[in-house]
């Protein structure tokens, strides 16, 4: 058997469904609104705020740029959860593989449905997804757990990763353009896409969920992953626990930073100092979250984001097939008339406040969609 620390396989981590849920909710209404409210505030504290609500357009960081890189960092902090407690049962590691490549699979097909594949009969189908990338990540950063002997050989996977992806992407040349560009089109990641990347491509030459991006995002659920090795041995107090965590969010983040000016922060592109700014972010929310919900035990305020994080696939997928917009536009229309110019706030309250009925819906009748 390989992971021989004691562990406590009966924890349960009442922050990562909390966290999970957070990060959903601002993805699937909250940050909607926000964005709503700065159309007719004009503060200059919560105009910083509402910038934080949209997707930089290349190079740097905002908030809204965190919500994609810290679910794969969450879903890779259940790995020794599902990973190791099994195979401490003696359960056969062709059996943990085969249920990892299922669960890929089953994430890829979604995000062709979900991208609109069928639509047309998969003519000019985009196969590049934000759900398939999810699927594909979880399942080698999956398969590092399953096959390493010891952690120790976890992590030199990890560094492998980071190293040959930094390489690739400083100093490979890409034909007719040289080594170390980074503008969206002579790019190494687009020069990779035109070549690997299957069906239409998101922006023509390049995909922020292609080839070498999803090689690259699989460092951060391998590093959400190790953030759950730790969490789970039960030789290290939950305190210590909390401020290890919190103390490596932070050194990666100043990581980044120190490698930014020749190595640039760009979430598209997924290059490796956005990896380490997004993942040490996502380190230290997780530390907080941790310390506050299962260290020191304040709870009840969690049931809100519990909602949401134990479906999170599910709300995922039905905004894309539900227009909540026109239903909150039928039952709140009359308040919105009377509303001014707080009308696109009255209405995405509205949306905000279906999503979360529905998911209270399946929540309290034990639906959840497991993949």
């Amino acid at each position: 058997m390989s992971y021989k620390l004691r562990t406590n396989p009966n924890e349960r981590l009442w922050s990562l469904d909390t966290l999970r849920g957070f990060d959903m909710f601002m993805l699937v209404g909250f940050a909607g609104l926000i964005r709503k409210v700065g159309e007719v505030v004009d503060v200059p504290w919560y105009n910083a705020i509402e910038m934080n609500m949209h997707h930089v357009k290349w190079t740097g960081f905002s908030f809204y740029d965190l919500i994609f890189p810290l679910f794969m960092f969450v879903s890779g902090i259940a790995i020794p959860y599902s990973i190791i407690s099994n195979k401490e049962k003696g359960i056969l590691n062709s059996q943990l593989a085969k249920k990892a490549a299922k669960r890929m699979a089953a994430l890829i097909a979604l995000g062709i449905v979900y991208n609109g594949a069928t639509k047309n009969g998969f003519a000019d189908a985009r196969y590049a997804s934000v759900l398939g990338q999810i699927g594909i990540a979880y399942f080698f950063a999956a398969l590092a757990f399953i096959y390493s002997k010891n952690f120790k050989t976890v992590l030199y996977w990890l560094g492998g990763l980071m190293a040959v992806v930094t390489i690739l992407q400083m100093w490979v040349p890409v034909p007719g353009h040289g080594a170390g560009t980074f503008a969206k089109a002579t790019s190494i990641n687009a020069w990779i896409d035109s070549m690997l990347t299957p069906g239409r491509l998101h922006d023509g030459v390049f995909d922020p969920e292609g080839f070498l991006c999803i090689i690259s995002s699989i460092s951060i659920t391998m590093m959400g992953a190790c953030t759950g090795h730790v969490v789970r041995n039960v030789n290290i107090s939950r305190e210590k626990k909390s401020l290890f965590i919190a103390v490596s969010g932070l050194s990666a983040i100043l990581i980044a930073l120190a490698l930014s000016p020749v190595y640039p922060i760009i979430k598209k592109m997924w290059t490796m100092p956005f990896n380490l700014l997004a993942s040490g972010i996502s380190a230290m929310l997780f530390a907080a979250f941790y310390y506050v919900i299962d260290v020191k035990g304040y709870r009840r305020w969690t049931f809100f984001f519990r909602v949401v994080g134990m479906n999170a696939i599910t709300i995922y997928l039905v905004c894309k097939f539900v227009s909540f917009g026109s239903i909150s536009g039928d039952l709140l229309g009359w308040i919105a008339m009377y509303s001014g110019e707080y009308r696109g706030v009255v209405k995405e309250t509205g949306v905000l406040a279906l999503r979360w009925g529905l998911l209270y819906f399946l929540y309290k009748n034990k639906i959840f969609l497991r993949v």
